[in-house]
């Protein structure tokens, strides 16, 4: 069976710090997926933000909306544990780019590896639309 692989950039723009929570758990006592993926959520708007990037617009109702997910869990997350997400911007095209996260605990064990593609969303038609001009100049691209 074909394994997701999530290529780390070679530099990265910006590193987040967030707590494990008790609620962050599943039934193993460890960091749940679906937890992880909230996290890189909350992640992953912080990125947005540092680098001026709106999710959402709400006067142009243009946002990004995320066409893709890959996870690569490498190791156990645990309540206690303070992950260090480091994020880039790589693959950027005409209608979006993807963010990519390497995940860590705070004495450095590897927690996970993920990428999300990230696409211009026009809120009034429904459809993807081309990037503005004044984020494909403003997104620093890493590879």
């Amino acid at each position: 069976m074909a394994r997701v692989k999530v290529d780390l950039p070679d530099a990265f723009l910006l590193t987040v710090k967030i707590p494990v929570r008790i609620t962050d758990l599943n039934y193993g006592a460890h960091l749940g997926n679906d937890a992880l993926l909230s996290i890189l959520h909350e992640a992953r708007v912080q990125f947005l933000q540092h680098i001026g990037i709106p999710e959402f617009e709400p006067e142009t109702q243009l946002g990004l909306i995320m066409a893709d997910v890959a996870i690569e869990y490498k190791g156990e997350g645990f309540h206690g544990d303070v992950l260090h997400i480091q994020l880039a911007a790589t693959d950027l095209n005409k209608y979006g780019f993807d963010v990519v996260y390497w995940v860590k605990a705070q004495d450095d064990r590897e927690i996970a590896r993920a990428k999300t593609g990230m696409l211009c969303f026009d809120y009034n038609t429904r459809k993807l639309r081309s990037l503005p001009t004044g984020v494909i100049t403003g997104l620093p691209e890493h590879k």
